[in-house]
């Protein structure tokens, strides 16, 4: 074989084992022969949603190596409900967008009680109502950048949004909104003006 073509087979190898190990890198945590359903077949398709389901498996096993047994038990029956959910995904409009948000808080919530994350301060807000004050924490350090808004027994995960000006989270039933140092939360049903407690 002259040196000319074995340069251009040697090339060729080369892109299939790029393209090879490019499909490994990119399959899900889970057997894409047994996917069921119309989201795990969506994740097994895009890249980056199983790129997320194989961080979500590292930071699941991390936590459940890290947590005490009851609190296994219960993360792991948790882990099944959320499973669901993220298969629930298939009712709504954008499914992609739905799938990748469940990922997302999900891993945050798992790094968040399992303590694999450094937990900042929490910042209580004055939003006129103190019989159920708000408090809240930031997690620059997540990707995207995350908060963890409680009021009373209540407590939910919003991801950070691209703004031209000031800072948005958006989570389930929740939406924090900051500019100019003027607070809006829509709080499920609710909307409060607020400010941070200095």
């Amino acid at each position: 074989m002259n040196k000319a073509r074995w340069g251009k087979r040697a090339l060729m190898l080369g892109a299939a084992y790029w393209v090879a190990t490019s499909a490994v890198a990119s399959d899900p945590a889970f057997d894409c022969t047994e996917a069921e359903g119309a989201v795990e077949k969506l994740i097994c398709q895009d890249a980056h949603l199983a790129e997320l389901d194989q961080k979500m498996q590292h930071v699941f096993d991390k936590a459940m190596a890290q947590l005490p047994a009851d609190d296994v038990k219960i993360q792991k029956a948790m882990q099944r409900g959320w499973i669901k959910g993220r298969n629930d995904c298939w009712k709504v409009n954008d499914v992609r967008d739905c799938t990748d948000f469940a990922y997302r808080s999900r891993i945050v919530e798992l790094q968040i009680i399992s303590g694999q994350l450094e937990a900042p301060k929490s910042v209580p807000l004055n939003c006129g109502d103190n019989s159920q004050p708000f408090t809240a924490v930031f997690y620059n350090q997540t990707d995207p950048a995350s908060l963890v808004l409680t009021r009373g027994n209540d407590q939910v995960i919003a991801l950070s949004e691209p703004m031209a000006s000031g800072i948005k989270y958006s989570g389930q039933n929740m939406e924090y909104g900051e500019h100019q140092g003027e607070i809006t939360i829509k709080w499920f049903d609710n909307t409060f003006e607020c400010q941070q407690k200095h």
